[in-house]
């Protein structure tokens, strides 16, 4: 297969509104040595790019600092995480019997080589992305996926969000048995939880409202709690004995009402803020019970291994809500946005 010298790329020159993406042509990337290049079939959206496109992460020394992922962002950026695709050709180093695997990649840039390294970039943010017909991908962080029953559209979604859900469940150490709740669950990591929540055989919680509970009842959750209503009571009512772990992207008041709400040696994982980033609680509902909070950002390269064992099996089920192509782009985030949708939005470049 022939690769062209040009491609169709969206990409951002400074933080802004959906108005800074940009559809233009710019030169494929050559693949270094230890690289691959992949032909994108699929790139999935994430809040990511919302944050990223907008600056929104703040910094430690300056939380209202326009920021990417982890800091400043080297203009222009190509954005988009989530990627699958097909291996095109390869760099120097690299095994060539990968050109012509199905791929998905892992979208993290770590901190050290080991399996249990911490993610300190993100494709899309720290380095250039999926938002284009090719992208190029450190070798050992593509995994093939070929025999996978699910479409390119599916395996596009799991990276960064069934990647996230499966971290907070790994680091929250969910045991079969054990009841979780999973708050704002309709969204894409919410739902990815609550699915591999349910495969791994707990009894799953999950936080939803209006006309998305239906669909998270379908996703598997056992009970669904309307964050319309009462929420601590709806959860005192559909889990009488407490807790085990709790899934949250929500944070906010969300944590101060449910911290007492953990049974003994219940952990509380954080991997988003959409209710706020200020929390406050009762901090003797924490060291009276054991109770841990942790904090979950991403996963390390173990927990994709265990992701791409589940996609290729198709033991999850990503539910893929809409379909954009390339030059939509801005469309494709501002139906991210409004958070109207169940699932995934993917675009085809």
């Amino acid at each position: 297969m022939g690769v062209p010298e040009t491609m169709r790329a969206v990409r951002i020159t400074a933080h802004g509104g959906p108005e800074v993406l940009e559809l233009t042509e710019v030169a494929v990337p050559a693949p270094r040595a230890g690289e691959v290049l992949v032909r994108v079939s699929a790139v999935a959206l994430n809040n990511t790019d919302l944050w990223t496109r907008e600056g929104a992460y703040g910094r430690s020394e300056d939380p209202e600092a326009l920021s990417g992922w982890r800091g400043p962002i080297d203009f222009p950026r190509i954005q988009g995480a989530d990627v699958a695709g097909r291996v095109v050709t390869v760099g120097a180093g690299v095994d060539e019997s990968l050109i012509g695997r199905r791929v998905v990649v892992d979208p993290a840039i770590y901190d050290a080589e080991g399996p249990d390294a911490n993610p300190v970039g993100l494709m899309g943010s720290e380095r250039d992305g999926g938002y284009a017909e090719y992208v190029t991908a450190p070798a050992k962080r593509v995994h093939d996926v070929t025999e996978s029953p699910l479409t390119d559209d599916q395996l596009a979604a799991l990276p960064t969000a069934y990647g996230t859900a499966l971290g907070m469940i790994e680091r929250g150490r969910l045991r079969e048995g054990e009841t979780v709740l999973v708050s704002g669950a309709s969204g894409g990591v919410g739902l990815a939880a609550v699915q591999i929540a349910r495969a791994r055989g707990a009894r799953v919680l999950a936080i939803s409202s209006g006309s998305k509970l239906d669909s998270v009842r379908e996703a598997g959750a056992h009970a669904v709690i309307d964050r319309a209503r009462d929420v601590a009571g709806q959860i005192r009512t559909a889990a009488p004995e407490g807790i085990d772990v709790a899934l949250d992207v929500i944070a906010g008041d969300l944590v101060s009402e449910g911290l007492p709400l953990l049974r003994e040696g219940g952990r509380w994982v954080i991997a988003g803020a959409l209710g706020g980033y200020p929390v406050t609680f009762d901090v003797r509902r924490l060291y009276l019970h054991n109770a841990q909070v942790i904090g979950s950002a991403m996963h390390t390269p173990a927990h994709f291994g265990l992701l791409m064992d589940l996609a290729r099996l198709a033991e999850v089920q990503p539910v893929v809500a809409a379909t954009f192509p390339l030059e939509q782009a801005a469309q494709a985030q501002e139906e991210l946005a409004r958070r109207d949708h169940v699932g995934k939005i993917v675009m085809h470049p």
